[in-house]
């Protein structure tokens, strides 16, 4: 690797790597990206772009995630303003499913979820761990599976597992509320 002397070629390096990628890096790939070979000299760099963004973006920003990882990602308070406009989802809807279910039936074991979603889980426990979004505990021979603290930065939840819990229930309630009615409205005329 050639070793960038150039500060601005640095760090449009960094922004390109953090923009392009579409997932959290950890500070080993954005000094690869720098091409600065200097672990002092990126986080100069990513903190000096933080602060630019900070001043230039209202709705976009770069979140140092729990592990030490550096990802550009829409504010969590606009996430259900644009998801419209989203190309393409972060998972797969049976994935999504999975995780929902697990965020809401938490502590639960992989036993539970296997009865419950099916053989397909296991991909999906796999893509959800790569992720950071859950994490588990071996007790005897069972997984007990919880979220992390990256899922609930991600998905823009704060608080405690009960107050998620009520969050979701509360939606759940609501979209079976709104879905009875609309229903109910849709009346079917008799054709004799």
């Amino acid at each position: 690797m050639v070793k960038v002397e150039d500060e601005n070629e640095a760090t449009a390096r960094v922004e390109a790597a953090l923009y392009s990628a579409g997932r959290p890096l950890k500070i080993e790939e954005l000094i690869r990206a720098s091409g600065t070979e200097s672990r002092a000299k990126t986080y100069n760099i990513l903190d000096n772009i933080m602060k630019k963004s900070k001043s230039a973006f209202k709705a976009i920003e770069i979140a140092t995630l729990p592990d030490g990882s550096y990802v550009f990602q829409l504010k969590p308070e606009y996430s259900s303003t644009i998801k419209k406009y989203a190309s393409k989802p972060v998972l797969p809807k049976a994935t999504l499913k999975t995780l929902s279910y697990l965020a809401y039936m938490q502590p639960i074991s992989s036993k539970q979820l296997l009865e419950t979603r099916g053989s397909g889980v296991y991909s999906h426990l796999k893509e959800l761990r790569q992720l950071d979004f859950i994490c588990h505990q071996n007790v005897g021979r069972l997984r007990i599976f919880t979220t992390t603290e990256k899922f609930q930065k991600y998905f823009g939840i704060q608080g405690d597992v009960e107050n998620l819990k009520e969050r979701l229930f509360s939606k759940i309630r609501k979209t079976a509320t709104q879905t009875k009615s609309n229903s109910e409205s849709q009346v079917i005329p008799k054709i004799n």
